[in-house]
């Protein structure tokens, strides 16, 4: 015969230690796969062209940089530091906001650069910079 302390009392209390083993099983596990599928997503073949072609037709907001220092949005000359604002007003009235920048050879790179900031801040889908062929 066993004898108890007096009070049989039942123990109302969770047991934590199997609900954490499994916890640490699954996350060895999850730590083993994930190398391989992150492996298997990054695989990606790109399409090759063997000269350009022109894009789709789709409505192209083209931001034209001068040597000069001169810039015009689709045509209507804009100073640069309206350049935010003009786009605003065109990104409201078109359904695809794509910006494509044409910018002279002379141009600074932090121009181009700037032209890209204002459009990808103001909500821009797809920056392009266009080129002619010699």
């Amino acid at each position: 015969m066993r004898v108890h302390s007096g009070k049989n009392r039942i123990i109302a209390e969770i047991n934590m230690i199997p609900l954490i083993d499994i916890s640490l099983i699954l996350l060895i596990i999850f730590m083993v796969i994930t190398p391989f599928l992150v492996q298997s997503q990054i695989q990606v073949n790109l399409p090759k062209a063997s000269s350009g072609v022109k894009g789709g037709d789709e409505e192209v907001l083209k931001v034209q940089l001068a040597a000069d220092g001169s810039m015009a949005v689709d045509g209507r000359r804009v100073k640069f530091n309206r350049l935010k604002e003009e786009l605003m007003l065109r990104f409201s009235k078109s359904y695809k906001k794509t910006v494509l920048v044409e910018a002279d050879k002379t141009v600074p790179v932090e121009r181009v650069v700037a032209v890209f900031d204002a459009a990808k801040q103001l909500g821009a889908g797809k920056i392009g910079i266009a080129v002619k062929p010699d």
